[in-house]
């Protein structure tokens, strides 16, 4: 099975428009046009009954304390964790490409509904929450249920790029055995056992303008 997209290429910078913020001089950073990248699959193999889709950031510092912060800088050694920014199950597997922007359009602070999607480009997909509830469940701004895709915002201070890595599996079930505000880590566990075959593809993204690319041992 090959994975592939038509906004950014394997192993290639993710454009801003597919992220969540852009860097901005003033500020360090501001909220983008956050819409889902353009996606596209072949050789989905027989007996294929659903695909599933998971994008997640293995890259996301294990401890915060000098996230964002004034004069730090997160190390590139400290111990890296996985984000989940997207996870979308029961696409048909028949279903061939996702349209950029046709999932996600600009940012929807407090969150956005699921897992059900609304005005769904593809019938009877149910989104995830993906990591974004966590990380704004303190701002009273921001904190909502975050189901769906939310494009990247790494730490404008951290050393690393960070990787984006899509991953399509083909399933032999219809329907994920996973209910409610089920998370992409949830639906990892859920499918064990039932992937017929998967493919991936990595973009990588930063909001530190001293990083210019994702370092080769990265990729």
């Amino acid at each position: 099975m090959k994975l592939w997209s038509d906004s950014f290429n394997d192993g290639a910078a993710i454009p801003g428009e597919f992220a969540f913020c852009v860097v901005d001089p003033a500020t360090h950073v501001t909220l983008s046009a956050n819409r889902n990248p353009h996606l596209a699959w072949q050789d989905v193999p027989a007996g294929t009954k659903s695909l599933a889709l998971i994008m997640h950031d293995p890259d996301v510092p294990s401890r915060g304390d000098d996230v964002n912060q004034e004069g730090k800088t997160v190390p590139a050694d400290l111990p890296r964790v996985d984000f989940f920014h997207w996870t979308l199950i029961e696409l048909p597997a028949s279903l061939k490409q996702i349209a950029a922007g046709s999932f996600a359009n600009g940012v929807t602070p407090r969150g956005k509904s699921g897992p059900a999607v609304a005005d769904a480009p593809v019938a009877g997909v149910r989104h995830g929450t993906n990591d974004y509830t966590g990380w704004f469940a303190g701002d009273k701004d921001m904190s909502g249920n975050y189901f769906g895709y939310d494009g990247p915002c790494p730490p404008w201070n951290d050393a690393i790029a960070h990787r984006y890595i899509f991953t399509l599996y083909a399933l032999d079930i219809d329907r994920v055995p996973v209910e409610g505000n089920f998370t992409g880590s949830e639906v990892r566990k859920a499918i064990t056992g039932h992937v017929l075959a998967e493919a991936s593809l990595m973009g990588w993204y930063s909001l530190n303008p001293a990083v210019a690319a994702a370092p080769a041992g990265q990729k």
